[in-house]
């Protein structure tokens, strides 16, 4: 998700750059929004983890 998430603020840079503004604002929103979505996951998955109590793995 993180991927994604730098995927569209490079795109966002690009078109600024370019003098795209309306993709750039586009953009710029969609990384935002992914980046919040893999934030969310994120911790759901951690509190998940700790209300199962399950050991992380060794390696």
């Amino acid at each position: 998700m993180l991927g994604w998430a730098i995927t569209f603020l490079i795109i966002a840079l690009i078109a600024a750059v370019l003098g795209f503004g309306g993709i750039a604002g586009v953009a710029i929103e969609a990384a935002k929004l992914v980046f919040i979505v893999a934030i969310i996951l994120f911790l759901i998955s951690g509190v998940m983890a700790v209300v199962r109590g399950r050991a992380p793995p060794t390696v």
